[in-house]
């Protein structure tokens, strides 16, 4: 350990960033996980009494870091955040705005103590704005910026996905985003910056290829009528013999020419592939004929061809696929345990030659 208790870490291309992680649920752990997977040295600061997966003190992803149990409204927990923060590169934090303001842990008051520190915030709604104090969760975030209403079939009602899109993708991604990108801003000028994540920001970004190619007239029906969004017979999930399912992604022609060759339609007469009025015809060909096979029959069918067809595989099954296995993209995290029923937990992503990422769980 290090000056106030820092755990230094064994290298990875963040070795020798530190950061302070005010514990949330969720979204922020997930990016301190990523960081410290990347080698960053993180201490999280639990409110006091909190368990490790105790809902106000998120979820335990062990084995990254020390965790210390403050009282945040008493001085003296105070006193010994900011302590932490005069050594840090980093400060994560998840709290409604104000709220550590009210506290006196504010980015005003961290900043004048250490002006090269990143001061990264986190919330659903943003710093500002008519719903900034209001609660939320993924949900409302993705339903507030269209990717709730756009993820339906044709008639039916949106549905919400797992919570991957607002929390994760447009919180946890783009915080760590804002997190880097401060950083090298600051290798430069020498001065750190808040960074104000909102998960409605984050989404609204992923986004803008949908409202890309609505506006230059590719995306005009209402869902589930759209190129990507299972509009397309040759872009949706179909169900086989034996209650399976298989992906099928098709886009390009050449590849939806190997797709009807698999499944012994190549001499046909159907209506041709981007041609809407026929995908009615299409989509009802296809089915009838993927329900003749098993999942994993047409798997092999399809095994070594470009018609990018793939098993829609379980969470059990995922970590065992040979493509997943051969990468190593699973670990599994005791390998004493039964191979009926392992735990397994993803290896650190992207993949970096000289400096590679550590998994952070135990």
């Amino acid at each position: 350990m290090g000056d106030h208790g820092w755990v230094i870490g064994g290298g990875g291309a963040l070795a020798g960033v530190r950061v302070v992680e005010l514990a949330g649920i969720g979204p922020g752990p997930f990016a301190a996980q990523l960081l410290a997977g990347m080698g960053a040295e993180v201490t999280r600061v639990q409110r006091a009494g909190a368990g490790a997966f105790d809902p106000s003190g998120g979820v335990s992803t062990g084995g990254r870091a020390r965790t210390v149990s403050l009282d945040l409204k008493d001085p003296a927990g105070v006193s010994e955040v900011l302590a932490l923060v005069d050594d840090a590169d980093v400060l994560m934090e998840g709290f409604r705005p104000g709220v550590l303001e009210r506290l006196g842990l504010g980015p005003d008051v961290c900043l004048a103590r250490n002006p090269r520190l990143v001061y990264a915030r986190l919330t659903g709604w943003g710093q500002d704005g008519p719903l900034a104090q209001r609660a939320g969760h993924d949900i409302n975030y993705i339903a507030l910026v269209g990717a709730l209403g756009s993820f339906a079939r044709a008639g039916q009602p949106p549905t919400p996905p797992v919570n991957l899109v607002g929390d994760f993708a447009g919180g946890s991604m783009f915080l760590i985003f804002g997190v880097l990108a401060a950083l090298y801003e600051r290798s430069h000028s020498g001065k750190g910056q808040v960074v104000d994540t909102a998960m409605i920001d984050g989404v609204a970004s992923l986004m803008g290829f949908v409202y890309e190619l609505r506006s230059a007239g590719m995306w005009g029906g209402p869902p589930g009528s759209n190129l990507l969004d299972t509009g397309a017979p040759f872009y949706d999930v179909y169900a086989c013999s034996d209650g399976g399912f298989v992906a099928v992604g098709c886009l390009e022609p050449q590849f939806y020419a190997h797709f009807l060759a698999g499944l012994g339609l190549a001499g046909e007469d159907l209506p041709q592939q981007f041609d809407a009025a026929g995908w009615p015809v299409l989509r009802a060909r296809f089915a009838e004929v993927l329900l003749g096979r098993t999942r994993d029959e047409w798997a092999a069918v399809f095994a070594d061809t470009d018609a990018c067809v793939t098993p829609v595989l379980t969470l059990d099954e995922a970590p065992l696929h040979p493509h997943n296995a051969a990468r190593g993209t699973y670990l599994r995290l005791d390998p004493s345990a039964p191979t009926s029923t392992p735990a397994w937990t993803p290896t650190p992503a992207p993949r970096l030659s000289r400096t590679p990422g550590h998994p952070t769980h135990p």
